[in-house]
């Protein structure tokens, strides 16, 4: 009985999510080149394993990936909870959604069966400006980043990397990562990203700019499992742990 409450009372939650998310104004998600403060942060303090280390080891080892090289995960030094994982599903979204929970700081991948692949993400200040449900129209392997003309002109050094002067090269330094999942709603573009970054340390947290940042490993993995028009829903919390 407990268990029927708590499914009905989550989708009472989800619906509601989604239906007020209808009235919100579009928000700019354009990830910049990140701050001194933040390429300089000092990565948090090696936690003490709890699980397979030589599995996450491998999982988050330095690959080729398109000619780019992308280098090995520190994985001793994150925490677990935000390592690439199947867990049981607590969205009772069906298989093949992506939900992403912004208070935990987890995107979901549902999967058959109840189950659910959960990856850490952070979140900058536009990864909490939009929630609601929507799809992923298209999807880049190693993009292009070219920030708007608004962004460039709040912040002229970027005129390089202008929409006129053909955006940032792909790379590791390129804000968009190893890949980006472009969300639109209705048709129109959300500005709203799901991208990979190079800055493992800021995983389940709140950081400068962006908006749903994973590990480029993760990032890579995801891009595999979903295939265009595949749904996603953003909501600020799932309520669970």
């Amino acid at each position: 009985m407990l268990d029927t409450i708590e499914r009905l009372s989550r989708r009472r939650f989800l619906g509601a999510a989604a239906a007020g998310a209808a009235s919100l104004a579009l928000s700019a998600c354009t990830s910049s080149i990140p701050r001194r403060e933040t390429i300089g942060a000092v990565a948090p303090a090696p936690v003490q394993p709890n699980y397979d280390l030589a599995y996450y080891q491998d999982l988050y080892s330095a690959r080729v990936d398109e000619g780019y090289e992308l280098p090995a995960i520190p994985v001793e030094r994150i925490d677990p909870a935000y390592l690439r994982q199947m867990v049981p599903d607590p969205t009772g979204e069906a298989p093949g959604t992506i939900v992403v929970d912004q208070s935990q700081h987890y995107l979901y991948l549902v999967q058959p069966g109840g189950q659910a692949m959960r990856y850490g993400v952070g979140l900058g200040r536009e990864g909490f400006a939009w929630s609601g449900r929507a799809v992923v129209q298209w999807k880049r392997k190693w993009p292009r980043w070219t920030p708007p003309d608004e962004m460039v002109a709040r912040q002229p050094e970027l005129e390089p990397y202008s929409i006129e002067n053909g955006g940032m090269e792909p790379g590791l330094q390129n804000p968009l990562g190893a890949r980006a999942l472009y969300i639109f709603q209705g048709g129109e573009d959300t500005l709203y990203r799901l991208h990979g970054s190079p800055e493992w340390f800021s995983i389940g947290q709140s950081v400068s700019s962006g908006c749903v940042r994973l590990i480029n490993q993760d990032v890579v993995d995801l891009y595999d499992r979903v295939p265009n028009g595949s749904p996603i829903l953003v909501v600020p919390s799932l309520g669970v742990a």
